[in-house]
């Protein structure tokens, strides 16, 4: 039987049901949620869970944080359709239904030396934010880490409590909008502008065409494909491969995803997601 984290397949096509305990505003229409849930084992960062509410339904969402076996899980939420408005809507107390974790996760630790290069935009920053946490948190590294994160505005831009922090860890940090308020003292312009040094490993999550665009230019600059990841967010339904909601070119994003290294992940993004 397959296992997902430390539950087997019958555990995770059953939901389980959690609350909420904390909730922070991240931007317009865009949640924190910490969920005590008692059957929560624990994952690694680039696995998702599924969350829903009864009778209207359930969407794939990566895990933000509350990696450790504890009960707490976080999950970051935009509103943008009738399930993920109704989970942002949710205040402390609230209970939901919940079930994994699933998925292929970031590869940390295949080659701890290597230069990091991390590149998010908007939303694409929560999947990540575990990926920073543990690459500042939980180890010294000889390598540098670059961090490049993306969005419309400034009001678009999440995680941002953590910046402070990761910048006193080491990360190099560089924030970019497509559209500055005034008084914004960081960049403005495309993520690609900050990423001339193209070696070594690079995590990446946004938007399709950003990741798109973003792996390509490093590829043309001379990063190996195999060692450029993306987190793709295809529809999912069963999210365990059989219902065949989401496969593309013989790639099941719910069960070989959703981190796929651009070499595999490139025939995907040349077809528009369903």
């Amino acid at each position: 039987m397959t296992t997902f984290g430390r539950r087997t397949q019958a555990d995770v096509l059953s939901p389980d049901t959690a609350k909420v305990v904390v909730t922070r505003r991240e931007g317009p229409g865009v949640i924190t949620h910490d969920l005590a849930w008692p059957f929560w084992k624990g994952c690694a960062p680039g696995q998702f869970n599924m969350l829903g509410l009864p009778g209207l339904g359930e969407i794939p969402l990566s895990v933000t944080g509350g990696l450790d076996p504890d009960g707490w899980v976080t999950h970051t939420i935009r509103a943008d359709g009738p399930v993920s408005a109704a989970l942002v809507a949710l205040e402390p107390g609230s209970a939901l239904t919940i079930r994994g974790p699933f998925g292929a996760p970031w590869p940390l630790d295949d080659h701890p030396d290597y230069p990091v290069l991390i590149v998010a935009w908007g939303l694409g920053m929560a999947p990540l934010r575990p990926v920073v946490r543990h690459l500042a948190c939980t180890r010294e590294r000889a390598a540098p880490v670059r961090l490049v994160i993306g969005a419309h505005s400034p009001n678009d831009l999440v995680c941002w409590r953590d910046y402070d922090r990761w910048r006193a860890r080491g990360i190099d940090l560089r924030l970019t909008v497509d559209h500055a308020s005034p008084g914004w003292p960081w960049h403005v312009g495309r993520v690609t502008r900050f990423l001339e040094d193209a070696h070594g490993l690079a995590y990446v999550c946004g938007p399709e065409a950003m990741m798109r665009a973003t792996a390509r230019h490093l590829a043309a600059k001379g990063m190996a494909e195999r060692d450029i990841f993306l987190s793709l967010a295809r529809s999912m339904s069963c999210v365990v491969g059989r219902c065949a909601a989401c496969p593309v070119g013989g790639t099941q994003p719910c069960r070989d995803g959703p981190v796929l290294s651009w070499h595999r992940a490139a025939p995907l993004l040349e077809t528009e997601a369903p």
